[in-house]
């Protein structure tokens, strides 16, 4: 049994990132936890105000139910500014981790990938390098990231480096449809397609790098650390 941690910046992250691989490793008897950062949908407004509260709530209610429906041991959900989670001090973000990582000993933790489009994924990705550092007594052992439609194929740069490469690739064929699923109950966040958010663009996405892998559907990572001991 390995215990996991999801940090993500946002709701929805979580299962658009690493759902269908998260539902298989709970089904082989892991246990799974998802740390959420930011509260995910005032940048959305003129004014980061928090007067929609409505749909705000909506949100948060939707994530308690997806963490439920999932099967996660436990989650948290913290308020950071969505999209400006540079408006804080790094170090405020990385103390949440830090205390969340603390509190668990997880040996694996999913993240974002580092050259994200959206600052908020970026800084998160930030914050679980710097809360994870490999020191002797670090729990986390494995650190892998994931990409976010609609946030990292949007990143335009001529220098492969910065594109999202992964190297691992794991079979959701049995997993993909709970995934949909899950996503669904995030009615705020979906899109028609062809938006990357839309739940068929979600079922292409996993095509396409089950064709890259040589499976029928797959989620893709990159392997950022891995201690072998």
């Amino acid at each position: 049994m390995k215990r996991i941690l999801i940090v993500a910046a946002h709701p929805d992250d979580e299962i658009l990132g690493c759902g269908g691989t998260i539902i298989r490793r709970i089904n082989e008897g892991d246990e799974v936890y998802s740390l959420v950062l930011g509260e995910g949908i005032t940048s959305r407004y003129q004014k980061r105000i928090l007067g929609e509260e409505v749909k705000l709530k909506e949100l948060h209610d939707s994530y308690n139910k997806v963490c439920k429906f999932m099967g996660f041991k436990n989650w948290w959900l913290y308020k950071f500014p969505d999209n400006r989670f540079d408006s804080v001090d790094l170090l405020d973000i990385v103390k949440v981790v830090e205390s969340i990582k603390e509190e668990l000993q997880p040996e694996i933790v999913y993240t974002h990938f580092e050259n994200d489009l959206n600052i908020d994924h970026r800084l998160t990705f930030q914050a679980v390098l710097t809360a994870c550092r490999p020191l002797n007594t670090e729990s986390v052992k494995e650190i892998l990231s994931f990409e976010i439609p609609s946030s990292t194929e949007w990143v335009s740069s001529s220098n492969a480096v910065n594109n999202f490469n992964p190297n691992i690739f794991v079979n959701i064929e049995d997993t993909i449809d709970k995934k949909i699923e899950a996503i669904k109950i995030y009615k705020s966040e979906l899109r028609e397609y062809p938006h990357p958010r839309s739940l068929d663009a979600l079922r292409i996405i996993s095509q396409r790098w089950g064709i890259v892998s040589g499976l029928n559907f797959a989620e893709a990572f990159i392997t950022i650390r891995k201690v072998i001991r």
